[in-house]
């Protein structure tokens, strides 16, 4: 991928002397370890929004079940779930 924008940014200059001299002791340029930083930063908040949208798809689903009437009693989950461990463990 070619590098063809610029990034500028303040910080403190304890922070970046730190900064550069972690990155040399790494023998890695810092603006390899910066954009893997970005990469990461982009990806967790990417995973973040999509859990976030799955948990309020989730939710709404739960909501609308309610409102027409498909519902099961917590008893009822933690029943289907003690069998179901009961299963797995082989004791059912």
């Amino acid at each position: 991928m070619p590098k063809e924008a610029v990034f500028t940014m303040k910080l403190e200059p304890e922070l970046r002397d730190a900064f550069m001299s972690e990155a040399q002791a790494t023998h890695r340029p810092a603006s390899q370890i910066l954009r893997e930083l970005m990469r990461e930063f982009v990806q967790r908040q990417r995973q973040m929004r999509e859990y976030d949208d799955f948990l309020a798809h989730k939710v709404q689903t739960a909501r609308t079940s309610m409102k027409v009437g498909v519902e099961i009693s917590n008893d009822e989950v933690e029943a289907q779930f003690v069998a179901r461990r009961a299963k797995v463990a082989g004791l059912a």
